[in-house]
């Protein structure tokens, strides 16, 4: 029989709705393997175990109030949690404790989930590394911002963990780790409650082992249209391969897998085409970085202001950046980014989704970096889906993954075309 650990967040959800699985069980399995491997992978900021046990029996005593009833759930440490301490990954919030639960986090108690615990961020949710270590090698960064949630659910620690994004914080280290990242559209989950760096940009989306495991916990949040999962087996979709301005930033092996995926997609019926991102695309990376700049410089104005001794070197590096932007150029980027998603809305008429590498390569060795966000960017500031899938494996034999993307609100239609993806590259 299958550990409840492994099972997906779907799979355990249509158990526990059945009564042949208690959520106590699952919320065990967890601990159990947290207590094996937590001191390897440094995946989690905060655990309460009889905490998270607590809320479990209480499920077990209920009917199920939703899919995520019974299903426990890892939180990024940049979103607020009453019951738990929030320190934004900075030690300028060390021991500090919120008034009120994050939106999403009260989302997930009303539909009857357990908050399993606070994962690891790098400080801010910005690239100063945290502890975490990638549970495939300890030696190799997970990436970040989001580097305990990837790390915790590719280690089957939980079965969904919350992430956000601004930069390329939940893509990359899902990939770097061998998890599933999902981007939603930008706010399509509530954003309440997060630490905000980037009002523009700032993305709360979730990681898991399964693309329906991300569908389910967001479709519940948002009330957004269901993913017809059912349409996989005769879908035919319409691939366009983007190399993007930055596929020269692509190792030989994370190109290698790219191109060599493309004749698998054909044979098992997808329509592909190359798409070119052309004209002000190429500027999108410097458009995004200019943007963020602008705004974290602005929205840690406390943290900059009364504890700069506390803010890591590489941070207060970007914060100075961020001082430079003038008003009027901060204004060209929003118009450059707002022309590009129109344009995309256009290409992506002809496409279901694109694909393109989801970061640079494996995840690097050490622990000093979380990685080259560039393949990141652009998704990010295009407000649509994206989703990372771990459908390769690079020379060390570390996961590399697959970005699939689309327009704004394409989300349901996005889901259902990486699974189909998936399933031709991997089943």
């Amino acid at each position: 029989m299958t550990a409840p650990n492994l099972l997906s967040a779907t799979e355990a959800a249509a158990a526990i709705a059945a009564g042949t699985l208690k959520s106590e069980t699952l919320v065990r399995a967890c601990l159990d393997r947290i207590r094996a491997r937590e001191s390897e992978v440094e995946a989690w900021a905060y655990l309460d175990p009889e905490l998270a046990l607590a809320q479990a029996r209480q499920c077990d005593r209920e009917a199920p109030r939703s899919r995520l009833h019974g299903i426990p759930i890892g939180v990024k440490d940049v979103i607020d949690t009453v019951e738990m301490p929030t320190e934004y990954g900075s030690p300028i919030y060390k021991g500090h404790k919120p008034s009120c639960d994050a939106a999403c986090v009260a989302q997930v108690r009303e539909l009857g989930g357990v908050i399993l615990g606070k994962t690891t961020t790098t400080e801010f949710a910005t690239r100063h590394p945290s502890k975490t270590r990638n549970p495939k090698n300890g030696a190799h960064t997970p990436g970040g911002s989001s580097a305990g949630s990837a790390a915790a659910v590719a280690d089957a620690m939980v079965p969904i963990a919350f992430g956000t994004q601004t930069s390329s914080s939940i893509i990359r280290p899902a990939a770097y780790c061998g998890s599933v990242g999902y981007k939603p559209t930008f706010n399509l989950v509530n954003r309440a409650g997060l630490k905000f760096l980037s009002e523009s940009l700032d993305t709360i989306g979730v990681l898991t082992r399964t693309v329906p495991d991300a569908a389910m916990i967001v479709e519940e949040l948002s009330g957004s249209a269901p993913a017809r999962f059912e349409d996989v087996a005769t879908l035919k979709p319409r691939i366009g391969f983007c190399r993007t301005p930055y596929w020269t930033q692509a190792d030989a092996a994370t190109q290698a897998a790219l191109l060599g995926a493309l004749p698998r997609l054909s044979r098992a019926g997808a329509s592909l085409d190359e798409v070119a991102l052309e004209s002000d695309f190429a500027e999108l990376a410097d458009t995004q970085i200019r943007m963020s700049s602008y705004e974290f410089y602005r929205a840690l104005t406390y943290e900059r202001t009364r504890f700069p001794q506390l803010i890591s070197d590489s941070l207060m590096t970007r914060i100075r950046a961020g001082s430079l932007v003038t008003r009027a150029d901060y204004q060209k980027t929003q118009e450059t980014a707002e022309r590009c998603r129109r344009k995309l809305d256009d290409v992506c008429r002809e496409y279901d989704v694109l694909i393109c590498p989801s970061a640079t390569g494996e995840a690097p060795r050490g622990l000093s970096s979380t990685g080259d966000p560039v393949f990141g960017l652009t998704w990010t500031l295009m407000h649509g889906p994206a989703m990372t899938l771990p459908v390769f494996t690079g020379p060390t034999g570390l996961p590399l993954g697959l970005q699939v993307t689309g327009p704004r609100k394409s989300d349901a239609r996005t889901l259902v075309a990486a699974e189909w993806i998936r399933r031709a590259l991997t089943d």
